[in-house]
């Protein structure tokens, strides 16, 4: 079973620069045999196959979206499944933001990869939960999601299988997906778009096209002044 390296953790105790809390990695090579920053480990990211669903893994999947779909005003969050900064959003700001404004319908929330850690988990997780939206849809996506950062601890190919229970994707094809990386080309080019917005690590919240400013933790009420401004603006 592969589990998050101590390297990995380490990396996430680095402040960003101005100040931010967060997890960043973005300056690093990789470790040897887990990946480089860019996600890069000799596997071919599941190119000209299919995942046994009919989807080509070479294609790009959208982002899982949750809340209302139309709603005038969209939150977008860019996190790493191997982050603990992005567990305790995960685990103490999205919650609320669920059930202040999703379950309402008020906004329209997107959940977008950015790997900034130094650990196989990155790459691995996401692959496993791109899976689960793939044969179940977003609801399940973040269904699994939540599962993932409940167990960042342990998480591995094992961990990957037994945490679809309950959901209509299937354990073994989405340990595959997670061990082959099958959906790499997805995860990167969303990378890709987090560089390209200048976002330096993770978690980052964009409400409406801006940024969440983290001080001195990761807590809800900056991410919900975001949004109160963006609704009553």
């Amino acid at each position: 079973m592969t589990r998050l390296s101590r390297r990995g953790f380490l990396a996430s105790s680095v402040a960003l620069a101005g100040g931010l809390t967060g997890c960043s990695g973005l300056g690093s090579t990789g470790p040897t045999g887990e990946g480089s920053a860019d996600g890069s480990d000799g596997s071919s990211g599941g190119t000209g196959s299919t995942d046994g669903t009919g989807t080509a893994a070479g294609d790009l999947l959208p982002a899982p979206v949750a809340g209302d779909p139309d709603a005038d005003v969209t939150v977008t969050a860019w996190e790493d499944y191997a982050c603990p900064h992005c567990q305790t959003y995960s685990t103490t700001v999205y919650p609320k933001v669920k059930s202040d404004y999703l379950d309402s319908g008020s906004i329209r929330y997107e959940f977008h990869d950015f790997p900034v850690m130094d650990s196989q988990v990155t790459w691995q997780a996401a692959n496993a939960a791109r899976a689960v939206q793939v044969e179940a849809g977003d609801e399940a996506y973040f269904t699994y999601s939540k599962r993932l950062y409940e167990n960042q601890r342990r998480l591995g190919p094992d961990v990957y299988a037994e945490l679809t229970d309950g959901l209509d994707a299937g354990g073994d094809a989405v340990r595959q997906a997670a061990t082959n990386r099958t959906y790499d080309p997805t995860i990167k080019a969303s990378r890709q778009a987090a560089i390209d917005k200048g976002l330096r690590g993770t978690p980052a919240v964009i409400v409406d096209g801006n940024e969440v400013a983290w001080e001195n933790e990761i807590a809800y009420a900056p991410v919900r002044d975001a949004i109160e401004s963006a609704l009553n603006g």
